[in-house]
């Protein structure tokens, strides 16, 4: 969590490598400070070395000026003069060493503190120890460990032989990251004059270089060493010096200054220019209604919010925790380092690439992983293109070739093929994705449904019961009710063990004869499309997962061939579902049946960069073969298969197995197992929360599978009610912090969440890698939202 004061102007110093000077610039821009603020402070947040060395005793010893000096403090102090990780290590048995979250947390409430003091202007310095990817106490790296905070930052440049490169390093470290850098500083070697060639590559990059007078050597006698380093500092903090700093002191204050107003107009700008999507601008009423997200880290932005006077105070960035996983496509969090790194290097290597007739190896690994993965068994193909509407219109385009090269129609016919799928289906905004969908919201007026979708039977927990739901026109009233209703989650998703059910056979007598009327009529099809388990857009449907089976063995059965498809291609849109968002890289195999094409994306690349896959059957492949090229699948784009979105995938992936095998991913399926005896199906979200909130009056019913959690409520119903977003929107204000916990957000502060509804569907999704504490704040933000409505109403 980023902390902004318009009172507090706070930067922290990183050096390009160890013993640059970090601490004699700290001491000279405090010092300098001086003469400009009410109040400076310097913060150190770990000292490793004898006490009388300490960077903090340094900075007060020379930043005494009369009756006026720097206030200074060091968080942990660590004996060893060595790296804080191995300080930290030889400590006695008793030294019980901070978390990451812990210390940044220490950081956070430090400036905070800092903060309360109203009406007085205060400059801040935080600086770190060693060079920038020097490992922190914990053992993980500064540039790391300090991310979350975002402060914006200065680097001390390295002036001494080979600091030139050990400076843009450094730099190229920083910028990787995120981080905003303000200025660089460093030493007037006369010698080296790095400072030359460093001013001029930095003015390339609009950051501004300031270079300072060398220090003199450490003099023997002390007396004498004070002496001339109090002179030193009296030199380069005068304003009448060549090499006085107080210039650096002021482009800082400019640089902040600069940050407050970008970000106070960025609502008017973007009212004034941008169109959002799924947004009536009309409702829009003020620039208080645009959400400005200064950055993102974790499962967490940092909104920036205008205060009153009353408030000043407070930090101008609010913490809000990211409850729709941008757009289901967050599977690692903002800001990962490795996905970062993962760009980097290919957009170094690549930029993008000529695809047809080509490889590079991005592109290949990935293919190769997505086959041994959600493919194994069956597919033996990967297409890519842009998104996952993309995907679709290749899934389509390969579905339909494939029935018109088998049932030998004409391609004037071939337009004519439907598609058979499910109400609530969305496969994406393109015209070929919502032709794929019945009539609805979101259709365009050029949109033309092609095709029939039944009205499937839905899954629900309501009273701790897990139940389903059956819609107009299948009849099952000659079932006994307990038909409907199971212990639990896992029982209800154990498809094979339900096929020899009476509901079994009501859906199969009732999908044949729909399907036989349908061809009665003359209507044909060329795809049985359906969004496993769970229809996202169209309201967080649940669909009872022995429908789709049956749909799809009921489709196949139709066709007796031995090799390839049958009946109809199967078309799995997995964007929403697939690659453990619901808890399972695949739903083919908890189905029971595997696809004939299926369609990736969202949480392919982590949510850092567009792409999708297709990924289909060898028989689906061998339909495009012929000595034609018009006979090939002629559908591309400009950036298929760019090699930054494929790198990144590709290690996403590799993290995403790791992950499944972490102590929370097996602590969240021992939790849910306790119930059933079986993980297959399980959540990230607490079993005992989710039956608590399908207790509550104003719930309708609540689903939760993976990272996922929803939540129906009751009253006016349909995509167009805003229930959901009513009676949520407490949610979205900060809490007071609660004294006897630190909240689980970076930096340890109160957060809001930043969440979207579909109508009376309130839905939450989570990261992969999520914490536990932060889901466990989550639901008690949820519970006592709802709770808070109960009592209202009572």
């Amino acid at each position: 969590m980023s902390l902004l004061f318009k009172h507090l102007r706070i930067h922290q110093i990183f050096g390009a490598n160890t013993d640059v000077g970090k601490t004699i610039i700290s001491t000279a821009l405090a010092r300098a400070s001086l003469a400009k603020a009410d109040r400076v402070i310097y913060l150190k947040p770990v000292s490793s070395g004898p006490s009388e060395d300490a960077d903090d005793g340094h900075v007060v010893k020379y930043t005494n000026l009369g009756n006026r000096r720097v206030q200074a403090e060091c968080l942990y102090r660590l004996r060893d003069p060595v790296s804080p990780h191995l300080a930290a290590i030889r400590e006695d048995a008793t030294y019980n060493a901070p978390t990451d979250d812990t210390f940044i947390n220490a950081i956070s409430m430090s400036i905070q503190r800092q903060a309360q003091e109203v009406g007085k202007q205060t400059y801040m310095y935080v600086e770190t120890a060693g060079g920038v990817h020097s490992p922190g106490i914990s053992g993980t790296t500064q540039l790391d460990l300090y991310r979350r905070l975002f402060l914006p930052a200065i680097l001390v440049g390295d002036s001494r032989l080979g600091g030139i490169s050990a400076t843009i390093s450094a730099y190229e470290s920083l910028l990787l990251r995120g981080y905003d850098i303000d200025a660089v500083i460093l030493f007037k070697d006369s010698y080296y004059r790095n400072y030359e060639y460093l001013e001029s590559y930095f003015k390339t990059r609009s950051i501004r270089t300031f270079a300072v007078d060398t220090p003199p050597e450490k003099h023997p006698d002390p007396t004498l060493n004070t002496s001339l380093t109090e002179e030193y500092y009296e030199r380069i903090a005068s304003q009448s010096s060549e090499s006085d700093i107080t210039p650096a002191v002021t482009h800082l204050d400019t640089c902040h200054q600069s940050r407050l107003a970008t970000l106070d107009s960025l609502p008017r700008r973007t009212l004034d220019a941008i169109w959002w999507p799924f947004v009536q601008h009309k409702h829009v009423k003020s620039e208080s209604d645009v959400s400005v997200i200064d950055s993102a880290f974790s499962d967490f932005f940092s909104v920036f919010r205008r205060r009153t006077p009353a408030k000043t105070t407070m930090s101008l960035l609010q913490s809000d925790f990211d409850g729709s996983a941008s757009w289901w496509t967050q599977a690692l969090g903002h800001g990962h380092p490795s996905l970062t790194l993962a760009a980097a290097r290919a957009s170094g290597r690549y930029g993008h690439v000529m695809f047809p007739e080509a490889t590079h190896l991005p592109a290949l690994e990935l293919a190769e992983k997505l086959l041994q993965g959600p493919g194994r068994g069956w597919a033996s193909r990967v297409f890519y293109s842009d998104d996952g509407s993309t995907g679709m219109e290749v899934a389509l385009k390969m579905a339909l070739r494939s029935v018109s090269a088998r049932t030998g129609i004409s391609r004037e016919d071939s337009k004519r093929l439907g598609v058979l799928g499910l109400k609530g289906s969305y496969h994406g905004d393109t015209i070929g994705a919502m032709d794929a969908c019945e009539e609805g919201v979101y259709t365009c007026d050029w949109h033309n449904a092609k095709g029939y979708w039944f009205d499937p039977p839905t899954v629900g927990i309501k009273d701790e019961r897990v139940s389903i739901t059956l819609p107009n026109g299948i009849d099952g009233t000659v079932l006994d009710p307990s038909s409907f209703r199971f212990e639990s989650s896992a029982a209800i998703y154990d498809v094979e063990q339900r096929m020899g059910t009476e509901l079994a056979q009501i859906y199969s007598k009732h999908i044949t004869h729909t399907l036989q009327k349908l061809k009665a009529q003359g209507v044909t099809f060329g795809a049985l499309v359906l969004e496993p388990l769970v229809m996202g857009a169209g309201g967080m449907i649940f669909v009872d997962p022995l429908f789709q089976r049956i749909m799809i063995d009921t489709i196949r059965s139709e066709d007796t061939s031995s090799s390839g498809w049958r009946g109809l291609p199967i078309i799995f849109d997995e964007v929403f579902v697939g690659l453990y968002r619901i808890g399972m890289e695949s739903t083919g195999p908890l189905l029971g049946v595997l696809p004939d094409i299926s369609v990736h994306a969202k949480i392919l690349t982590g949510g850092n960069m567009p792409l999708a896959a297709t990924l289909a059957s060898d028989s689906i492949f061998q339909t495009f073969l012929g000595d034609s090229k018009a006979d090939a699948l002629l559908h591309g784009h400009s950036y298929t298969a760019h090699p930054i979105g494929c790198a990144v995938a590709s290690e996403t992936l590799k993290i995403i197995q790791e992950l499944s095998t972490s102590e929370s991913w097996i602590t969240a399926k021992e939790n849910w197992s306790q119930a059933s005896g079986s993980s297959r199906i399980w959540s990230l979200w607490d079993r005992n929360f989710v039956m608590e909130l399908s207790r509550m009056d104003v719930v309708k019913e609540v689903m939760s599978m993976g990272t996922v959690l929803v939540v129906k409520l009751k009253g006016e119903e349909g995509y167009v009610s805003t229930s959901a977003q009513a009676l949520l929107s407490s949610l979205k204000v900060p809490e007071p912090q609660d004294s006897s916990r630190i909240s689980p957000s970076p930096g340890g502060v109160p957060f809001g969440v930043h969440f979207r509804t579909l109508g009376d569907v309130a839905y939450f999704m989570t990261s992969l890698n999520t914490s536990p504490d932060v889901i466990r704040s989550l639901e008690d933000r949820i519970w006592r939202a709802l709770q808070k409505h109960a009592v209202q109403d009572e």
